[in-house]
């Protein structure tokens, strides 16, 4: 049985630290500063320098991290792979607190186009990010707070076939009122009692979580990892998440089962490659242009929000960084973004074995067949022939493989941030992508292979881009 590789090792590490988008952030975060990539807060000015790595973050739940060559100076290009952090799941309401039939339930909203059926029947907890008062010395400060509930403490049960007979024929289901979690029953009630009774005093500050629209006894395993009480809790964003854990499969040890492939999977592989390609001064000598990730939030839902790829954030950060170097109005951003390229990284329809008429006959991307080429003649991927060609020439160089995927004209399109980068900023852009299996599921799965074939192909890119650039004409 052949090794496995150890990016897809440390990809597996990388989806167990992060079952949300705020801890997929974190654990960017962690990585990029055992890099050497320094922290720069939107709310000050930056001073950059050459040669130097730097990431900042916005909502916590998107990251931009960038390394500047040392040959660079305004107005040259900036070389990007885009990709999301975000992924389809169930997250609580604002109030939370469902009871009926005796049992203690958890109200929840969908979030993305999930395939919500396979939810039922996992063992599932919760996971996020909430926001805690702090008294000290008779001040009041609020921070950020990650959680994560290893233990399953959630379920979402089917009905049994013998009162639904008809649920083979298509499992259908009412998503306000049949997909949600129990949490306990009111039997177990004396510790819900016990919990109110010593919930927050009469004292609290209002702004502190209303146990009213939360179920106590949920409120305090919540208070307990986050390691403070339950009154100290002032708001919180949390998600449903599966407990079982990513992990290497197969009888060859040739896939990866995990959630959140989609997209924590390119993330990954887009971030270790920019880390490596910049992890010695050497990597920078000879660079004029600036290496950049960028991991947005929201893509799932239209990326339209103020951490999304819709925003503004892409354009500010090129235009800070040009302008840093150069604060004269010269059009230097402008021809920045023409000099530029952006690779819009989000994983791929693989080629189902049970579902091969879903595939036109010459489109179908292949586990372990290298990096997907995604095509739309309607500009739902970003791709042309010029893209389309840098990123193949890449891969022609290293012996990459790569695929081309075109949906069937008789099929609708998804999209990706590639066009509305593309549109936005104006820069060129090819969409790309890992080929995966059960996209969107509660459990999907991938190629290992292809996990180490992204890698080195993004690495690649970043390693190469401005030299085959330079032999590129185009609009002369």
């Amino acid at each position: 049985m052949a090794a496995v590789d150890s990016i897809a090792l440390d990809l597996v590490d990388f989806l167990n630290a992060s079952p949300t988008n705020f801890h997929a952030v974190d654990e960017a975060k962690r990585r990029l500063k055992q890099a050497g990539y320094v922290h720069l807060s939107e709310r000050e000015d930056w001073v950059l320098e050459s040669g130097k790595k730097y990431f900042f973050t916005r909502n916590q739940s998107t990251i931009v991290a960038f390394a500047i060559g040392k040959k660079y100076v305004a107005g040259n290009g900036f070389h990007i792979i885009g990709a999301h952090t975000d992924s389809p799941c169930l997250k609580l309401k604002p109030v939370s607190k469902v009871s009926k039939g005796g049992y203690l339930e958890v109200g929840v909203q969908t979030y993305g186009g999930g395939l919500w059926h396979t939810w039922f029947d996992r063992d599932l907890t919760i996971a996020g990010r909430l926001i805690k008062r702090e008294v000290k010395d008779d001040t009041t400060s609020y921070s950020q707070s990650l959680v994560r509930i290893e233990e399953p403490i959630l379920r979402i049960p089917t009905l049994a076939i013998h009162l639904d007979k008809n649920v083979n024929e298509g499992f259908k289901f009412n998503t306000q009122s049949q997909l949600l979690p129990v949490l306990a029953t009111s039997v177990k009630g004396e510790l819900q009692k016990l919990l109110c009774q010593n919930g927050p005093s009469e004292s609290s500050e209002k702004t502190s979580v209303d146990s009213k629209n939360h179920h106590p006894i949920l409120l305090k395993l919540i208070a307990d990892k986050a390691h403070c009480s339950p009154d100290e809790i002032c708001d919180f964003e949390l998600q449903l998440c599966d407990t079982q854990p990513s992990i290497i499969a197969g009888a060859m040890k040739e896939f990866i089962f995990s959630g959140r492939l989609d997209n924590l999977c390119m993330s990954f592989c887009a971030l270790r490659a920019l880390i490596d390609s910049t992890n010695a001064d050497g990597f920078l000598g000879e660079e004029s242009g600036v290496r950049m990730v960028a991991l947005f939030d929201h893509e799932e839902v239209g990326s339209n929000s103020a951490q999304g790829a819709g925003s503004p954030a892409m354009f500010e950060a090129l235009s800070r960084i040009t302008k840093s170097f150069d604060s004269s109005d010269h059009g230097l951003l402008e021809k920045a973004i023409q000099r530029s390229f952006l690779v819009s990284a989000d994983m791929a329809h693989g080629l189902h074995p049970n579902y091969m008429d879903k595939h036109e006959d010459n489109h179908q991307p292949k586990l372990h067949g290298g990096l997907v080429i995604k095509h739309n003649a309607n500009q739902r991927y970003a791709t042309n022939a010029v893209t389309a060609f840098i990123f193949r020439e890449i891969a022609r160089r290293h012996n990459l493989p790569v695929q081309d995927f075109v949906v069937r004209n008789d099929m609708p399109c998804g999209s990706t941030i590639g066009p509305i980068l593309a549109s936005g900023v104006g820069i060129r852009t090819v969409d790309v992508g890992a080929p995966q299996l059960s996209m969107h599921s509660i459990r999907e799965m991938c190629g290992v292979d292809d996990a180490q074939h992204s890698y080195e192909h993004f690495k690649a890119y970043f390693n190469e881009f401005t030299e085959l650039d330079k032999k590129l004409i185009i609009d002369i």
